[in-house]
């Protein structure tokens, strides 16, 4: 057995979280930099909740509520530039994997990395400097809270881009379920099918580790019940919330390790082109890509189906469908996206790993017209 395995991220779990640990903030720094989405983290009561924990502590802040939904390169250059004018020496985050992962971004670019190109960006693994960064998940399903990854939209390539480095890992995350009550269901699943699909993706990846694995397992034993309570139309309670919130936090833990695989390759499209959500569109490919992997690896897929309380794959797509419908594509559009999956780095973290002609495959029974 060899593996490595680091996750260096305080997490902080419970109701009032934010306002019970809130020394911890002092660690960060003087002049914090809020960022949130236009309207939710003031809605659901997260931004108030953090600028009180900040008052307390004696810390400066300011606000910036223009993140917008798959953020992309030049939006976080224009937060960096308000962030050095600011003065700001931290970064806080309040909301889904959209203003976590632009907060990432903004910490190294608002460090003195601003001159850099996005090519470099993009590729480099070390900073001279990046700001720390606290964050505070609104939504439960991309764990970016305990990642070391910023998935950033890329128009130049058209499709979806990596900011990869252990130096961006929060410091700090709390999770608090109540911040995710009001949100609906449609959000609500298709968080909940990203966070599924991190922990499936993370198990099966080349780069899976024992820990992850075990992680996953643990994530999908917890998501079980509350994707066939969703797909029921139910209402979930705080309970129920929260171990959604803690169920995608673990499956963050797992792809921090481990990565994703052909799913995230072959969604970036999907999500760029057709303005589909990031967590339905990894759903609603999850079918065919287990199908694509058990001819090699059955007893894994089974392993991870039983995780989740469903007998088969089919009926775990039948349970997907409901919660997140179907996405239709017509034969020029498989072409292409099979085209710019191929060229991911995803698919070298995919075993076994498939050829163009898989991916196509895979995307035309999954959203064929």
């Amino acid at each position: 057995m060899k593996f490595t395995y680091y996750m260096p991220t305080r997490v902080l779990v419970g109701a009032g979280c934010v306002a019970e640990h809130s020394q911890y903030l002092c660690s960060l720094g003087q002049r914090a930099f809020l960022m949130t989405g236009k309207y939710s983290a003031a809605a659901n009561g997260s931004l108030a909740d953090m600028c009180a924990a900040l008052d307390k502590e004696g810390i400066r802040w300011q606000h910036w509520n223009q993140v917008g939904p798959n953020p992309t390169l030049e939006e976080v250059r224009l937060a960096a530039a308000a962030a050095r004018d600011f003065g700001a020496d931290c970064i806080i985050a309040l909301g889904g994997g959209s203003p976590m992962d632009a907060a990432k971004a903004v910490a190294v670019l608002a460090a003195g990395e601003v001159a850099v190109s996005d090519e470099v960006l993009l590729s480099q693994r070390r900073f001279v400097k990046v700001l720390p960064l606290a964050v505070v998940p609104t939504t439960a399903g991309t764990g970016s809270e305990v990642t070391p990854y910023a998935i950033l939209t890329n128009n130049t390539l058209k499709t979806k881009s990596f900011l990869t480095s252990e130096q961006v890992y929060p410091k700090l995350a709390f999770l608090d379920g109540r911040y995710t009550l009001d949100l609906p269901l449609k959000i609500t699943a298709a968080t909940a099918v990203d966070a599924m699909s991190h922990a499936i993706e993370g198990y099966l990846a080349v780069r899976a580790t024992p820990p992850g694995q075990s992680f996953a397992l643990e994530s999908l034993r917890l998501l079980g019940p509350q994707l066939s309570a969703l797909a029921a139309g139910q209402t979930l309670d705080l309970a129920g919330r929260e171990t959604l919130l803690y169920a995608s936090m673990l499956a963050g833990i797992v792809i921090s390790q481990s990565g994703t695989t052909a799913v995230h390759a072959m969604g970036y499209s999907l999500t760029y082109f057709k303005e589909v959500d990031h967590g339905k569109a990894n759903g609603v490919l999850m079918a065919a890509y287990l199908r694509y992997l058990t001819p090699a690896r059955p007893q894994e897929i089974s392993t991870l189906l039983s995780a989740l309380g469903q007998a088969n794959i089919d009926s775990l797509a039948l349970t997907l469908e409901k919660l997140i419908g179907r996405v239709q594509l017509n034969p020029d559009e498989i072409d292409r996206f099979a085209g710019i999956a191929i060229q991911a780095a995803n698919i070298q973290n995919t075993r076994p790993q498939p050829v163009q002609e898989d991916l196509k495959t895979m995307l035309g029974n999954s959203c064929k017209k």
